[in-house]
């Protein structure tokens, strides 16, 4: 773990990578990869088929021969060949090529909190794998109050909240580092999961996790009114036909209830653990909420009843981690120039504008 910036700014590329969605910044290029974290193979003979949106489309509509496998969870990597195999498509030829004409890059990486010593040790070797010469692993609830402005330099209490696919991290910072944290088993989905059983239990529908889209949407527009409904379209659990419902928004949020509670309480335990005065702190700044996940129906509203802290979704939830650390390898002219054909790969000038108006 790198507590370096000196050792940050010569990196040459920042990766995070969540169970739901892998993202890559270039140093001068901005964001050039954000895709689903999934790989769709042949079983049969181990080719690939697909990556990233693809892949995402494939799932439950392929043969059963093709199998859709994630090899990321929660930062961390659980299927070495395919997490290496999946990042060699989504970076590119071009990214390769690069590579191979010049000494091999640095890599900056997000880490979850908490997570041991073999974790970070698999997340190191499959980026050497890949090509990387130094990876700097970075706690990433550091890195994502960065990439939310949060002033972690100063001795003032902060703590963010990662909301993520596959887990929470909650953390609280102070003059730069983590006071307290902990990692919950608990995120969307938990919570979309939740919502399905819902579905299949008390209304007799089977709904893939695509079909919650339109949900979520409607439960984020009917936010603080008692109740709303929507038209969900599944498979009937004891025909088969397809089948439509017109549901009421009310049973969903209860179906959400007990993991938005075990979240609740792992902020509880972290708070517990803290000195008082960054108590105060947080009370009068209040909890930041990001990662791909913070943006669910009533989130922000159901942790600030329960913790009675006002709740600060970030701009770019989903985004904060990895320009965090975009931001921490772009902080100041770097000891090792970057590759130039690394810098042209597909800019992202709108996320390169978000980077500039954080920092």
């Amino acid at each position: 773990m790198t507590d370096s910036l000196h050792d940050l700014r010569r990196c040459t590329l920042a990766i995070d990578l969540g169970a739901a969605r892998t993202r890559v910044y270039a140093k001068r290029a901005g964001l050039i990869v954000d895709e689903p974290s999934l790989v769709a193979v042949d079983i049969r003979n181990g080719r690939l088929v697909a990556v990233g949106g693809l892949a995402e489309r494939m799932a439950g509509r392929t043969a059963e021969y093709v199998r859709v496998v994630r090899p990321f969870s929660g930062g961390t990597v659980v299927d070495v060949d395919m997490g290496i195999l999946m990042l060699r498509q989504l970076l590119g030829d071009k990214a390769r090529r690069a590579w191979l004409r010049q000494s091999k890059p640095r890599i900056a990486a997000a880490v979850p909190y908490g997570a041991g010593p073999q974790a970070r040790r698999i997340l190191s070797e499959t980026l050497t794998d890949l090509g990387a010469r130094q990876v700097e692993l970075v706690h990433a609830p550091l890195a994502a109050a960065v990439g939310s402005a949060i002033p972690v330099g100063q001795p003032e209490g902060s703590m963010i909240v990662i909301c993520g696919a596959s887990e929470t991290q909650v953390a609280v910072l102070s003059f730069g580092g983590i006071i307290a944290g902990e990692v919950l088993p608990v995120g969307g989905n938990a919570m979309d999961d939740a919502v399905l059983e819902h579905l299949r239990i008390h209304h007799d529908l089977i709904l893939p996790h695509q079909g919650l889209l339109p949900l979520h949407q409607v439960l984020s527009e009917a936010v603080g009114e008692p109740q709303s409904n929507t038209e969900v379209h599944g498979k009937d659990v004891s025909s088969g036909l397809a089948r439509s419902l017109n549901l009421e928004t009310g049973g969903v949020r209860e179906a959400m209830r007990d993991p938005l509670s075990a979240l609740v309480s792992g902020i509880g335990r972290v708070l517990r653990r803290c000195p008082p005065d960054l108590v105060v702190d947080i009370a009068d700044r209040g909890i930041i909420l990001t990662g791909g996940s913070a943006v669910l129906p009533g989130l922000d509203t159901m942790l600030g009843s329960a913790t009675g802290m006002p709740v600060h979704i970030t701009k770019d939830p989903a985004l904060s981690t990895v320009l965090g650390l975009g931001m921490m390898i772009e902080s100041a002219e770097a000891t090792e120039p970057a590759a130039e054909e690394v810098a042209e790969l597909r800019p992202e000038s709108a996320v390169r504008a978000a980077s500039q108006e954080l920092a």
